[in-house]
């Protein structure tokens, strides 16, 4: 009787479960069977929805119960405090598994080449997004003296950092932040924050419902400039095309008409100005220079030579996410992602790395929302099965799932499981239980693990 399908599965966030979904919707889950390990270098499961998402997003966070619901299938194993490159390698993998996928996503943010932007006050959006969402790795204080504050970029992330800046840190006790980010928001001295984007308000990239629940909050007043709203023929049929640019565009104008109210935290959406540096004295933050930019018809822009400062002390950059390289595999530096084709990894030579996969962002970039992922991880899926189906897999000499666990224990790897989650989310539970608080995060490592049982 032939063994079941193995695949290693490196990253346990959304793009890698969905993969695993998939595998065991396959004819092959059937027969003869597939046999899944999940290798993740947190000790929590979850990814970028645990570390990615701001607390007050519970909607969002309620993707983990269907995530769950695939963890919990006997075919899946989870292999957490796992670190690919440290702990295990790919020749280490392919020893164990017919297949291994990639789906690792991203935690780094961007750069953006702009004179200053090394200034002391000047932070990246997922540095920040890390504190306040208690990764384990980040320092646990974050400094938050500045009462303006600019943020660079118009999506859901320039969002995010915006809304967590200028929300109290009371209005945010009801989540599952943890005592340290809440200690440390108390002592925010924000009462000005300035989004900024360089194109107009057809071409931002914001989610309608995530830019109206800046509209939400009690403590915060939304401002958009009336000489902002500017459409050109590309914005037209840009909001024509693309329902959700339309209902951007129509929040921001109704938002330039009204009056400005009285709510303490004044958050200002800009739009046509491109920051072209970041102004410092004694090598801190001072200030923000931006180029007044005009569309050019089609949807882009162009500058016009009109230069402004803004009277800001901190600057978050919220310009995208970028990946971390994979050791022994091929890196396009541009795009910060895994060269391939349909998912299967391709070398500098243009042959397929045998059975060597990636999915999600690892794959395509830090773009899409969470559902776009799905879709990403069947085509990866569908051509693993086609590899196994025409046996173009390597074989692996260690196929038993009980190698894995002798291997990681010779090792001295500390790794923890789908049980250990079950514990700690337990835990979590039970520290927000008398505060009538879903939960509150577990933040340091060690008591992960402890917790986890590890």
């Amino acid at each position: 009787m032939p063994r079941p399908l193995r695949v290693a599965i490196v990253g346990s966030g959304p793009a890698g479960i969905y993969a695993a979904d998939a595998l065991l919707k396959s004819d092959v889950a059937a027969g003869p069977g597939v046999s899944i390990d999940i290798f993740e270098r947190m000790p929590a499961p979850f990814g970028l929805i645990r570390y990615g998402v701001a607390p007050d997003h519970p909607r969002i966070k309620g993707i983990i119960t269907a995530l769950h619901q695939v963890l919990d299938k006997p075919q899946i194993r989870l292999f957490g405090n796992v670190d690919y490159g440290t702990d295990v390698h790919l020749d280490d993998l392919r020893a164990f598994y017919d297949g291994v996928i990639f789906a690792t996503g991203a935690m780094a943010d961007r750069a953006l080449p702009i004179p200053g932007i090394d200034l002391d006050g000047s932070y990246g959006a997922a540095d920040f997004v890390s504190w306040y969402d208690g990764h384990p790795d980040v320092p646990r204080t974050w400094p938050l003296e500045a009462e303006k504050v600019a943020v660079l970029g118009v999506g859901n992330v320039a969002l995010d950092v915006a809304r967590i800046l200028a929300k109290t840190a009371d209005e945010l006790l009801p989540t599952e932040i943890p005592p340290n980010v809440h200690e440390g928001l108390k002592a925010n001295k924000a009462m000005e924050i300035h989004v900024f984007g360089r194109r107009g308000p057809a071409q931002a990239k914001f989610s309608p419902m995530e830019l109206r629940e800046l509209d939400h909050s009690p403590s915060i007043e939304v401002i958009v400039d009336p000489e902002d709203i500017d459409y050109d023929d590309g914005s037209i049929a840009t909001r024509r095309g693309n329902k959700q640019a339309d209902m951007v565009a129509k929040t921001l104008e109704n938002w330039a008409i009204r009056d400005v109210g009285d709510r303490p935290h004044k958050l200002f959406l800009h739009f046509f100005e491109s920051p072209t540096e970041i102004l410092g004295a004694d090598g801190k933050v001072v200030g923000l220079r931006t180029e007044r930019t005009a569309l050019d018809g089609t949807g882009n822009v162009k500058g016009t030579g009109e230069f402004k400062d803004w009277d800001v002390t901190a600057v978050y950059r919220a310009v995208g996410y970028l990946s971390d390289k994979l050791p022994k595999l091929p890196w396009d530096i541009d795009s910060g992602t895994v060269p391939d084709a349909g998912g299967r990894v391709i070398q500098e030579t243009g042959e397929h790395l045998t059975s060597t996969y990636v999915t999600g962002w690892i794959r395509r970039g830090p773009v899409g929302l969470i559902g776009h992922t799905k879709g990403d991880a069947n085509e990866t899926v569908a051509n693993l099965l086609d590899d196994y189906r025409n046996d173009r897999l390597g074989t692996p000499g260690s196929p038993d799932p009980e190698a894995v666990d002798a291997f990681l224990a010779g090792r001295g790897v500390r790794y923890t499981t789908w049980d250990g989650w079950y514990r700690l989310d337990a835990a979590e539970k039970a520290l927000g239980e008398p505060q009538g608080r879903e939960r509150v995060k577990i933040v340091e490592r060690e008591d992960m693990l402890r917790e986890s049982g590890a």
